[in-house]
């Protein structure tokens, strides 16, 4: 998924738990949910910033030759820019597009 065109706010936003759980009917689970996801796009993301990242990396071993690479710079910025994995997950979760199951409660049924 490209968590860069997610209609997420970059900010943070107070929400009612409450609401946002009566589909599941646990706010613990929900935030459980919300959680899990928001960890999983933060992995995602770091691989591909790392990816990114790598393509303009030097392997000098001299000190004295460090320098600031203009490109690396830009990229770790936008991705700064970026909204927060948690709220990513939140919004995705809001829209019914995150995927659940709770193993337990399926042994139940």
């Amino acid at each position: 998924m490209d968590y860069k065109k997610v209609n997420a706010p970059t900010n943070t936003i107070s929400r009612d738990m409450n609401s946002m759980s009566e589909s599941i009917g646990n706010v613990y689970e929900t935030v459980k949910i919300i959680g899990k996801r928001a960890n999983q796009i933060s992995v995602e993301t770091k691989a591909e910033l790392d990816k990114k990242l790598l393509e303009f990396a030097s392997f000098n071993e001299n000190i004295e030759e460090v320098f600031e690479n203009r490109e690396q710079i830009e990229i770790s910025r936008y991705y700064e820019k970026l909204p927060k994995p948690v709220l990513v997950a939140t919004q995705e979760f809001l829209e019914d597009k995150v995927y659940y199951r709770n193993p337990m409660r399926d042994k139940l049924k």
